[in-house]
């Protein structure tokens, strides 16, 4: 199996599980999860998705770690 097809096959396994997870998430009415950064100041809103980057990352490594483990 060339790099080509397992990088297709992981990126398509995250979107499949990626799309499972928002689901979930949305049917259990959370806006946000834990760590998820949000500061109202005035009129500027600023919001980094801390909670969520670590949660794909961490998705993103059981994922690859499977198709590329030798």
């Amino acid at each position: 199996m060339s790099l080509f097809s397992r990088l297709l096959i992981s990126a398509g396994l995250f979107l499949i599980i990626a799309g499972l997870i928002m689901l979930v998430i949305e049917k259990t009415g959370i806006k946000r999860l834990p760590f998820d950064i949000l500061v109202h100041k005035g009129n500027m809103t600023f919001f980094f998705p801390l909670g969520t980057s670590l949660l794909i990352s961490l998705i993103l490594t059981v994922i690859l770690n499977l198709f590329f483990r030798k």
